[in-house]
């Protein structure tokens, strides 16, 4: 299915928010997510259906000084 993830279109097989975002190389690293404007929380993701045009945002947080 097509997915916008930060802006960009994505093509995923993946069913939940949380498999998509191991799918396009977020497993594992600290960020914050929404989809279609709707703050998701980690523990939520494995629970959150996409659907085909679902705008995903992906927020890490920046190192530095």
């Amino acid at each position: 299915m097509r997915i916008f993830v930060n802006g960009d279109r994505h093509e995923v097989d993946s069913e939940t928010l949380a498999l998509a975002l191991v799918a396009l190389g977020y497993g594992g690293k600290k960020i914050a997510t929404a989809v279609n404007g709707r703050f998701v929380p980690q523990a939520a993701r494995q629970g959150v259906r996409l659907a085909e045009g679902d705008q995903v945002e992906v927020v890490a947080p920046m190192q530095g000084g």
